[in-house]
């Protein structure tokens, strides 16, 4: 099969490559994807899980990637609740070979069923923008309707997610960006706008949870905004500073197979909007890991071809 791998993890995005590869092997309860379109992050490459198992050993060359969508083509030993040939979306795992490839192996508890109705690139972009939003603004921030959420990197895959929730909710939403993304967060749900490089972040006013995803001086300064019994969630880094009386949650997203089937609801249902950036083929996918390539929104790498999944191929 055919996959992007990368060897060296000092080269960057310029250290991946289309490569030919083995077809995986199903491990117990896991399923093999036909991968028919996945989603990646841009800063994996300086993640640990790409480089080492889970014993810390080198497993280069490394297939990077962690969101895919596509068909079931085979299940392993002891795998339950999914069936081959069943549409599936998810996540793969961190210490393993990911889902920029024709097939991934990932653990079935990883996945959830995609209805027929929701294309497989918008599936795609799902599964860890919407667990981490879900995740960091409910399960750790425990933000409650009528109270009040400051999101940074509004505009942003897993930020344009946590303002569509939380406006669902019925909290009021304060964004966060730069003055391009405005409109994009407000059109969204969100209630007011901050431009990090115009306005004063601290004129935002006492909030009950920030949800962000920048770290840094950002991070640093956002403690301050919390009101006492709130909370600051992070994905980025582990807060330096916290908030006076109030509490601070880094957190890594993890698999909800339960979750991932409420968020493509709301697709369905028109609650949930996820904004596709460019759609690249196997073979773009390294220039689509350079920073500021493409146009804004989640960029997509499209394994099978619409003409081949409205043919019925696999």
């Amino acid at each position: 099969m055919q996959a992007i791998t990368v060897r060296n993890r000092d080269a960057g995005a310029s250290g991946l490559a289309l490569t030919e590869l083995p077809y995986p092997h199903a491990a117990e309860n896991d399923v093999i994807v036909r991968v028919h379109a996945a989603g990646f992050t841009r800063g994996e490459l300086a993640w640990p899980g790409t480089w080492t198992d889970r014993a810390g050993r080198d497993r280069t060359p490394s297939v990077p990637g962690h969101e895919l969508s596509g068909v079931v083509a085979e299940l392993g030993y002891g795998t339950t609740g999914l069936t081959v040939g069943q549409r599936v979306f998810g996540m793969a795992d961190w210490t393993r070979d990911g889902s920029l490839a024709e097939y991934a192996a990932v653990e079935a508890r990883n996945l959830a069923p995609l209805p027929a109705d929701v294309d497989y690139t918008v599936a795609a972009t799902l599964p860890i923008s919407g667990l981490t939003a879900w995740q960091g603004l409910f399960d750790h921030g425990r933000l409650a309707v009528g109270q009040t959420v400051l999101i940074h990197g509004s505009a942003g895959s897993v930020g344009s997610t946590a303002v569509q929730l939380a406006h669902d909710l019925g909290a009021r939403v304060i964004a966060t960006g730069r003055s391009a993304d405005r409109d994009t967060a407000l059109s969204l749900g969100a209630d007011a706008f901050v431009d990090l490089q115009a306005d004063r972040l601290e004129d935002t006013g006492d909030v009950d949870l920030v949800f962000d995803v920048i770290g840094g001086e950002i991070l640093d300064r956002s403690a301050a905004l919390v009101r006492a019994g709130g909370t600051l969630v992070t994905i980025a880094e582990p807060p330096r500073v916290k908030p006076e009386d109030g509490r601070a949650v880094f957190f890594v997203v993890e698999p909800d197979r339960a979750r991932l089937t409420d968020v493509v609801q709301r697709v369905r249902d028109g609650r949930l909007k996820p904004i596709v950036g460019e759609v690249c083929s196997l073979a773009e996918a390294p220039a689509a890991f350079t920073p500021g390539h493409g146009r804004p929104g989640k960029a997509i790498i499209r394994i099978v071809s619409d003409s081949a999944t409205k043919a019925g191929q696999q």
